[in-house]
This record gives C-alpha cells, structure tokens and sequence, in this order.
C-alpha cells in the first residue's frame, strides 16, 4: 500500500485556560464518530498543577473546525488515595461496541521515577451522556514480564475479538541527570474488551538505540490488511522539543500482528512555523465518506491544542 499524503487543515481546539481545571493543554484527541451529524472529541487537559482530567468538545462531522459544543467540567473523577488513576487520567481509546466504551491512561506518581501508567476502561449505557469506571484497578496493569507500565492503545473489534496495540515501557534509564522511559507497541487480545491475554507480543520495536518511545497507535483496516499511524521519538526527545522530538510514524500488516515500519510514508511532518512546528503526536484516523480524517497534537504535548489533516481514502481504505 502506498502512503497517504495529509493535508493539514489547522488548529481545531485549545483551551481557553479560564476554567480551574482546564489551564492548559487538549492532549491525546481521540474521536468518538459514532453519530452521523457530529463527533465527540475527547481530550486530557490540565489544572494549575500539572493534573490531567478529560473533557470534551463536539464539531461537526466532516468539517470539525465547526466546534458545536465545549464540555464545562471533567468527565470522570479520580481515582482514591493510592489508585493506578490518583494522579491523573487521559483518554486513550474510543469503541463503540454495545456500549460507548473509553479507555483512558490512568497517572500515579513515584519516588524514584515520576510516575507509573496504567490503562483502565469506563463505560456508558446512555450513548455518553454519563460514563463510569467499570472498577478502581485498571484493565492493563503490571505483568511479570511487563513491570513498568502501560499507557496508550488502539482497539479494533473483528467478529467478536477484541485486539489492542498498546504502549508498553520497557525501561527507565538516567539521561543527563534525569529518568527516561523508554516503550513500544505490543499486542494483546480480549474475547470482552475487560480480560486482555497479554502475551507480551511486540507489534512495533524500537528502530534502533537512539529510539526512545513509540506510543498513541491507531490502526485502520485496508484492502491488504491494516495500517497503523504512531508516535516515535528519539531517546532524548521525552520533553518535547530538538531533533529527537515526537513525529508521526507508519506502519504495514497483513494480519495485525507482524508489522513492517514504513515512516518515509506517514505522510506527514511539522510545519515551518506555528503549532505544530516543534512536534507533532497522537495521531487518531477514521475515514468518512470519500476522506480520511487526521486528529493530532502539535507542540508542548497538547499545550499548543489538537488540529487535523485530511487525505483521499482511495481504494486501500474502501
């Protein structure tokens, strides 16, 4: 399959920063298209402290510059004294299936490194009107042979299997004074979308030692297979600006275990200029219509806002 080549359209949303709870930041866009009029964007935004929580805002579907509706407070609460999502909580994944399901990347803070993530999954029976956390442990907890943490992931749900691509740290390591994570992708399978079978499966390695992180996958199904769009940074990129800085990766499946990196053909890099300049993260694709739809961040992980970019779907994507 040949890359697909994005149009960026522009910024789409930031924070006004007047809300106590929402200063800065609309982090991780992940998109809710279940409805034929509008898409509910949801977003980790960020008090005066630093802790994420997640809104929403609701654009119109196909021109989601057009934004209907901003959310006015937090969708979930945190998670009690000592919880995987004490600290803070992100959106990660969106299925509509049964139910409206939102996995989310739940914070807790540490000693020795800065925190530890974990996935966890809320639910709603009302079409999102109300969400609740299916329990206070998280869905993605650590393993024996994952014993750092997890943080995003992409679900697709193929005749009753659900399956995940999620990031997975394999290691924290000292660079220029301070603790760095390092993580990929993996791959994990679920008959529920609760009880995952984490065999430890890596779906997308790091493409060398000077490659730090590889997150925020996001997987569509293509005539030959699937295709998959990611976040990747060098190994002293973790804070966001420099040649090591986030960009969108892409890579190639014919059955959505074994994956071949193809980033020449992502498609898509930072601008000259602007908000998107620095970096470029966390991309989300759906098609609609006749189009493919590219939600993303620019720079300062969120700070700057989430924009969008558009490409012809074409045949692999029919």
């Amino acid at each position: 399959m040949a890359g697909v080549k994005w149009e960026k359209k522009g910024l789409i949303y930031r924070p006004a920063g007047d809300r106590p709870w929402s200063r800065s930041h609309a982090q991780l866009p992940i998109v809710d298209a279940s409805r034929e009029d509008r898409w509910r964007i949801y977003y980790a935004t960020r008090d005066e402290g630093g802790r994420a929580t997640i809104s929403y805002v609701e654009v119109e579907a196909g021109r989601p510059e057009n934004v209907l509706y901003e959310h006015d407070r937090p969708l979930l609460p945190y998670g009690p004294l000592g919880a995987f999502d004490e600290s803070g909580i992100m959106p990660v994944a969106f299925v509509a299936q049964g139910r409206h399901n939102l996995f989310y990347a739940g914070w807790s803070l540490r000693t020795t490194v800065p925190y530890q993530n974990a996935i966890g999954l809320a639910v709603s029976d009302d079409c999102g009107a109300s969400f609740r956390k299916i329990g206070e442990g998280p869905l993605f907890g650590l393993l024996p042979h994952e014993p750092f943490f997890t943080g995003t992931i992409a679900v697709l749900v193929e005749d009753g299997l659900w399956r995940a691509w999620y990031q997975s740290c394999t290691k924290w390591e000292e660079i220029a004074g301070a603790p760095e994570p390092f993580y990929h992708i993996k791959y994990a399978e679920s008959d529920d979308g609760v009880a995952w079978r984490r065999e430890g499966r890596v779906a997308i390695d790091y493409a060398g030692p000077s490659e730090g992180g590889i997150s925020s996958a996001t997987v569509l199904k293509t005539s030959g297979g699937y295709a998959m769009w990611y976040s990747y940074r060098g190994a002293t990129g973790y804070r966001g600006a420099g040649a090591g800085a986030y960009r969108i990766g892409f890579a190639e499946s014919s059955d959505g275990l074994s994956w071949t990196r193809r980033d020449a053909q992502a498609g898509i890099d930072v601008s000259p200029s602007g908000w998107d300049s620095d970096m470029i993260a966390y991309p989300q694709v759906l098609r609609y219509g006749e189009s493919l739809f590219l939600f993303y961040n620019g720079n300062g992980f969120g700070r700057a806002g989430f924009g969008y970019a558009t490409a012809p779907a074409g045949p692999d994507f029919g």
